[in-house]
């Protein structure tokens, strides 16, 4: 993702430097034209803006604060009021340790994390869900334009990284809820393929986010088109397939017994869409 990210930038800022620990990655940079110092503080020497998209939130910390073998380090590279822009995908917790301790040296920082996937980086597609001041985002959105073509300022410092988590806490159930209806189908003698090709055209493959939540509860309307207690009923029907099929629908036992909660806490006949409240009136409640 960072090599496409600097290719597209090094179209229209050909000075950037780019740098990676591997020195196969740093071979193939230097074969294409990239300034390609040979070690971090070259890399960030005088920069105004530097830009880390790394695994974790620990590497970002080390990248920018460790030492090298000769005792330089990058943040004593980067110019006074450098503007870091992290796109990692990191702890929340972590990023907010990173933002004090950089604004205590005199620098800044906004969070970027990048939504899709490599292959619209690769064309300059990306999205980007930037958290931070108007002013640093309007600093850091001419670059972000030679990468990305959706550039959404989510809000205060750390809300894009929060949005990422949150896509990422979708995406990530998703996958194994996919996993898991597709192989439900075919333990109980379905054809892969067309179990997809239905799937694809109801609201169930096409994510409730695009059909029925925008039209149901978050348009405020909880009226039953489709009520918890009629889900129940499907779920128990369903779990009762899986069981004859001796498959194990982990997800549709949970559903079950969230649904199970809602009805027993007075919603039984409203629209399935509305377990959005039987949530929001959970997180609402003060720990003890």
């Amino acid at each position: 993702m960072g090599g496409y990210i600097a290719k597209n930038i090094k179209h229209y800022y050909p000075n950037i430097s780019v740098f990676d620990r591997a020195s196969s990655k740093r071979k193939k940079f230097v074969a294409l034209g990239y300034k390609f110092p040979q070690n971090l503080f070259l890399a960030a020497k005088k920069a105004d803006i530097l830009f880390t998209i790394l695994p974790t939130s620990k590497i970002v910390h080390d990248v920018i604060f460790d030492p090298d073998n000769e005792g330089n380090s990058v943040i004593n590279s980067v110019s006074n009021n450098c503007l870091f822009i992290d796109m990692t995908t990191g702890s929340i917790d972590d990023f907010f340790i990173l933002k004090n301790k950089l604004e205590k040296m005199g620098h800044r920082l906004i969070d970027a994390p990048v939504g899709r996937s490599p292959r619209e980086a690769k064309i300059g597609k990306s999205l980007i869900m930037a958290g931070g001041t108007v002013q640093n985002i309007k600093q850091a959105k001419p670059v972000f334009e030679t990468f990305a073509d959706t550039i959404i300022h989510v809000g205060e410092i750390g809300s894009g990284l929060k949005l990422k988590l949150v896509n990422n806490y979708m995406a990530m159930i998703n996958h194994v809820l996919t996993g898991q209806v597709l192989a439900f189908a075919k333990s109980v003698g379905l054809d892969r393929k067309l179990t997809v090709e239905v799937l694809s055209t109801t609201a169930a493959g096409k994510g409730q986010l695009l059909t029925n939540f925008p039209e149901k509860v978050l348009a405020g309307d909880i009226s039953p088109d489709f009520s918890i207690n009629m889900g129940i009923k499907d779920l128990n029907m369903a779990l009762e397939l899986a069981e004859n099929s001796n498959f194990d629908p982990s997800f549709g036992k949970l559903a079950h017994l969230i649904f199970s909660k809602a009805s027993l806490a007075g919603m039984e006949n409203q629209d399935c869409t509305a377990i959005l409240n039987f949530f929001d009136s959970k997180a609402s409640k003060p720990k003890n």
